[in-house]
């Protein structure tokens, strides 16, 4: 048997690392849900993401998109939202009265120039305003 120089054994490990990392892992986000479902005012919302590989539920609070939208995944664009929401702090727009959808998601192209983007996959979340 032939035995391969120090400078072979190095080579096969850097390739080897390489290709593992090529490969890529086939992680990826099937859904999100937001906690708590129903909010009133101000309220810190939190988002959890399940994943189709472990670990499956993780905290994406502060990582994914958060909006005011509707139950269809689109952000509001250019009107005027009944509250706002950063990363998953949601407040009532003052004098506003009746319910908002809060969503979180991964972020997609905008559908029109007068709406937001639509989220792939998201979840969705109440806050209803005094």
């Amino acid at each position: 048997m032939t035995k391969l120089p120090p400078a072979s054994h190095l080579c096969f490990l850097i390739t080897t690392t390489t290709a593992l990392f090529a490969c890529g892992d086939n992680r990826s986000l099937q859904s999100v849900s937001i906690t708590p479902a129903v909010a009133s005012s101000k309220t810190q919302f939190a988002a959890t993401g399940i994943y189709n590989q472990a670990p499956t539920n993780v905290d994406i609070t502060k990582t994914i998109a958060w909006c005011v939208g509707s139950s269809d995944g689109i952000c509001v664009g250019n009107i005027v939202p009944g509250a706002t929401v950063n990363t998953g702090l949601a407040q009532c727009v003052t004098g506003f009265t009746g319910n908002v959808t809060i969503l979180a998601g991964r972020s997609g192209a905008g559908m029109m120039p007068d709406t937001g983007p639509k989220l792939k996959p998201f979840g969705t979340a109440q806050l209803t305003c005094p």
